[in-house]
């Protein structure tokens, strides 16, 4: 399922009329770059590429002083349908998204016991500030105009994030307690080939 596809849809229709511009600012604002990969430069992309469709209707440009051409836009009732189809596929359906990290750590052995052990620690670091930063997010006064169920996604981050960080400091604890029992990928791969 595509998330800019299914957003850009839904934007639309609650805030119908409304312009590209528009569309884009509400997506930036709620940080779906971050927890939705709505990557800021697809929007107007999408936008365009769901009115080829038929799924979104052009029903006004307009051009104030030398200001870029805004493009208002409605849903269509094929564009309904399609908004209903994705979100439902979405609430019922659960979809593990593609992670590199567990690419990364299914080579554990590949890096140094003291280098795995810094990398999971930074990796917990990483993901406390993004915690810090969803917790100051949800008690921001500009929180305050937007539907409660944005702050209760972010308390979902926030429960996933600190999940793992706690994850990736047991880990680490046991990587450090391995001592001499600590294979590279190589010495690894030898004992598996015996």
């Amino acid at each position: 399922m595509s998330a800019t596809r299914m957003m850009i849809l839904g934007l639309v229709q609650w805030l119908e009329p409304v312009h590209g511009y528009d569309v884009r600012r509400e997506l930036l604002s709620w940080n779906a770059d971050k927890w939705a990969n709505v990557q800021p430069g697809s929007i107007y992309h999408a936008l365009r590429k769901l009115t080829d469709e038929g799924l979104l209707l052009e029903v006004a440009t307009e051009q104030v002083s030398g200001r870029p051409a805004r493009t208002t836009y409605k849903i269509t009732d094929k564009g309904k349908a399609e908004f209903q189809s994705l979100l439902r596929n979405g609430w019922w359906n659960v979809t593990q998204p593609v992670d590199p990290f567990m690419a990364a750590f299914s080579f554990l052995p590949g890096l140094s016991r003291d280098e795995s052990v810094a990398a999971l620690r930074n990796r917990a670091a990483q993901l406390q500030a993004g915690v810090h930063q969803l917790e100051a997010a949800t008690q921001a006064d500009w929180a305050d105009d937007k539907p409660a169920y944005v702050a209760w996604m972010w308390e979902r981050s926030i429960v996933m994030a600190e999940a793992e960080i706690a994850w990736c400091e047991r880990t680490a604890a046991r990587i450090e307690t391995m001592g001499d029992g600590w294979q590279t990928l190589n010495e690894a791969r030898s004992a598996l080939e015996h």
